[in-house]
């Protein structure tokens, strides 16, 4: 069980070009400074200036760690080996996100931390069986390294202890380029290494379909501004890409370059997931963050890296199922720069 002394924390990693604050408390980025082209500094992701609100609930996943299994799970059931498991029903009619009280929401044990070049902290999870509805023991870890002046990585692992379970993890951090108090994404270009999405239903699951997209207004095979054709798909972009062809750096693979033309920042994306969901901040409205900012409706962008929605009820999607014995393996590499 959890230790009730634990408390929700900040912790801070430094090199001297980049700043980011991490918690405990859902493993949670906080903030991430970066210099624009003429050296200044700002926050880039939408968040709060305590950890209060992310505590009381008042954060849209504000730059958490989600799972067990992130995204939607088809009103909420699924069957593995025989056995029906029936999930919390938290975004109706479907499961989102790992439940109620997912991995968001939960205070991560430190196991480790360093300072140096390239600082870095390990946060731990114990995830019990039938948590949320999901079977089985969970061990999971996650580790925020500043692997270069301007480089983070995340390599999150989940090891089933006991019974086999779905596991897909995601960093579900909304980013603003510009700087988290300066508008709407829409002006953002994105390129996204995917050319095919997976289309989904009016509950926004999934219909099992792989579809290309080309002559649509999902592709961004080449780059284009986000806001391009944002009003031909409702209520924005929420959609799932498959991964296809990006090329590979060191067992990862290009997933996005997302760039913001004020600032000249640029974040490009490095991935082991097969997919990513694109998600420009629909339903953000009037949320009150750091400095009394208000973000409305598209202020951040979300990149997370993951294993398709619903995967566990689609057989022809990749599978989420692990097994005692396996262990999951996802890695993410936040490579920002200026051009």
């Amino acid at each position: 069980m959890a230790d009730q002394s634990e408390k929700p924390e900040v912790f801070e990693l430094n090199n001297g070009s980049m700043h980011v604050k991490i918690s405990n408390f859902g493993a949670t980025i906080l903030s991430l400074s970066l210099p624009d082209k003429q050296g200044n500094l700002a926050d880039v992701v939408l968040g709060f200036d305590s950890i209060e609100p992310y505590v009381n609930g008042a954060a849209p996943f504000f730059g958490c760690i989600v799972g067990r299994v992130a995204n939607r799970i088809k009103e909420g059931k699924f069957t593995l080996d025989g056995t029906e498991y029936t999930l919390p029903i938290n975004k109706p009619p479907n499961s989102l996100h790992g439940g109620f009280k997912g991995y968001d929401k939960v205070i991560w044990k430190v196991a480790e931390q360093k300072n140096g070049e390239n600082p870095s902290i390990t946060f731990k999870y114990h995830s019990g069986d039938g948590e949320e509805g999901y079977p089985g023991d969970v061990s999971v870890t996650a580790t925020y390294t500043l692997t270069s002046k301007t480089t983070l990585r995340l390599d999150m692992e989940a090891v089933p202890e006991n019974k086999p379970t779905p596991i897909s993890l995601a960093q579900h951090t909304y980013w603003n380029l510009a700087g988290h108090n300066s508008g709407n994404v829409l002006e953002h270009s994105i390129q996204i290494w995917g050319q095919h999405i997976t289309p989904v239903d009016e509950n926004t699951v999934p219909t099992g379909e792989i579809k290309p997209v080309k002559g649509t207004p999902f592709d961004f095979t080449s780059e284009k501004k986000i806001g391009a054709s944002i009003h031909e798909v409702g209520l924005g972009y929420d959609h799932n890409y498959v991964l296809d062809c990006g090329e590979e750096k060191s067992g990862l693979k290009h997933a996005v370059k997302l760039k913001e033309p004020s600032s000249s920042r640029v974040l490009n994306l490095w991935t082991n997931a097969p997919g990513m969901q694109f998600y420009t901040g629909n339903y953000v409205n009037g949320v009150v963050g750091k400095e009394g900012v208000v973000y409305g409706k598209h202020a951040g962008v979300c990149l997370e890296t993951q294993g398709f929605p619903n995967a566990i009820n689609q057989s022809n999607f990749p599978s989420v199922v692990v097994r005692p014995g396996e262990t999951y393996k996802h890695s993410m590499l936040y490579e920002f720069s200026v051009e």
